[in-house]
């Protein structure tokens, strides 16, 4: 018996270098969880178990186990490369329409604009965003790069706060009628870019003018004209509609009236888009919000301190280019554009496992779902016990060299002493046939 005791151990010793090996040789692979080699002993047993005096047979490889601990996180500068920090796995799908899990998130886009790995042959998996941005979570898809450009939203709403200098002067405007060409016929002005439906650039211009101690007139022009495209003056004109801005005495906005309507919230109506060319302006055939401009004038103040406005928010934007990508820690894709804006394209999914040691590897730093794993549970980034994503980031393999490097003596230690057991039970059988 003493010949397959030693060859069973000397099974086992070569099982754990090549698992030491195998460790050793993917330190430098993206994602790699190292293995253990896991060992048990062998007795002979009957349906009564094994008796007292039991010796033994030797050894088996019980299992090669993965260890799921965190490997280190570096700066990779990739784009598309990810790393998970805590829990979970990058699902991927397969050539074959199968599911792979994973931990390395070296990826990249192919020609269709798809997010694939390294090789190309799988594709990463996720959420969907609707064409306003809101990520919709059914069914794993896809996730794919849309490189269209961003179309163009036109205005609808302006908000900002500002100040009104209570010391100005008042104008009167029976002597010095409101006239934009005119300095002295107004106390200052703001200007706000307005967006049409197509995209086009609007500059709108509001005139403030003090009439009283706590009243304010507000003349509001876009492109030079009145929002309907009249000319504010010159031959023919049509005077621009004042909103009045009355304050009270601590400097505080109480009313906006607009054509008898009293509403902090100055709307612009009748708005048509258009273009002045060579002194002529011309309908643009772009289309304006219908409910008109909302100006939220209830942030405006009248304090003793210099007039300023702070920069204004508005919601219309022009036709954007793709100019970037962004991942945040919760997994969502942001594509940034040439307008300034940014807008969700897709969301990454993250798998999580009862049970990670039943998980199959299925080579290419990928595993497969097996019976003794149970099913994944899917969910965004940063649930639950689901890790965070890391952009433009590798998440190292988790292989600790130098123990490895121990690991390796040992085996070849093992190694030995199971062949010196085979060598001395040869010895001792030579001696026996000498004695016959």
């Amino acid at each position: 018996m003493s010949f397959n005791i030693g060859l069973s151990g000397l099974y086992a010793a070569n099982k754990q270098l090549d698992v030491t090996g195998n460790n050793i040789a993917n330190v430098a692979t993206t994602g790699f969880k190292s293995s253990r080699a896991e060992f048990a002993d062998i007795y002979a047993a009957s349906k009564l178990g094994t008796g007292q005096n039991s010796i033994g047979n030797g050894v088996n490889l019980a299992a090669v186990s993965q260890q799921f601990t965190q490997g280190d996180v570096n700066g990779s500068g990739g784009i598309l490369d990810m790393a998970i920090q805590g829990g979970g796995f990058f699902v991927q799908k397969g050539s074959d329409g199968s599911l792979e899990y994973t931990r390395s998130g070296a990826f990249r886009a192919d020609k269709d604009g798809y997010i694939t790995n390294n090789t190309g042959t799988s594709r990463l998996q996720g959420y969907a965003a609707d064409d306003n941005g809101k990520i919709t979570k059914g069914g794993l898809v896809d996730l794919q790069l849309n490189l269209a450009n961003l179309p163009p939203k036109a205005s609808t709403k302006v908000d900002s706060t500002s100040n009104l200098n209570s010391s100005e002067p008042v104008i009167d405007q029976a002597a010095k009628p409101f006239d934009p060409t005119k300095t002295e016929t107004f106390t200052t002005q703001y200007s706000t870019t307005l967006y049409d439906s197509q995209g086009n650039a609007h500059p709108m211009v509001q005139y403030l003018v003090k009439t009283d101690g706590n009243k304010w007139n507000a003349y509001t022009l876009i492109d030079g004209r009145n929002p309907d495209g009249s000319a504010p003056t010159g031959t023919p004109s049509t005077p621009p509609v004042p909103s009045t801005l009355t304050f009270d005495g601590a400097g505080n906005l109480t009313t906006v009236v607009t054509n008898g309507v009293s509403d902090k919230t100055l709307t612009v109506a009748g708005w048509v888009p258009g273009k002045v060319t060579d002194g002529v302006w011309k309908a643009n055939g772009a289309d304006a919000n219908p409910g008109g401009i909302a100006i939220n004038m209830a942030n405006i103040t009248q304090y003793n301190s210099a007039t300023y406005r702070n920069p204004p928010v508005t919601d219309g934007y022009a036709t954007g280019q793709i100019t970037g990508l962004k991942i945040d820690g919760s997994g969502v894709l942001f594509a940034t554009f040439s307008n300034q804006q940014s807008k969700a394209i897709g969301q990454i999914s993250l798998a999580s496992f009862n049970n990670e040691q039943g998980l199959q590897p299925a080579g290419a730093t990928t595993w497969k779902e097996t019976f003794a794993s149970g099913q994944p549970g899917y969910d965004n980034p940063q649930a639950g016990t689901l890790g965070s994503i890391v952009a433009n980031s590798l998440e190292n393999s988790n292989v600790n060299l130098t123990n490895e490097l121990v690991d390796l003596i040992k085996a070849q230690s093992n190694y030995q002493a199971n062949a010196k057991t085979i060598s001395t039970q040869s010895t001792i059988m030579q001696t026996i046939i000498q004695m016959t």
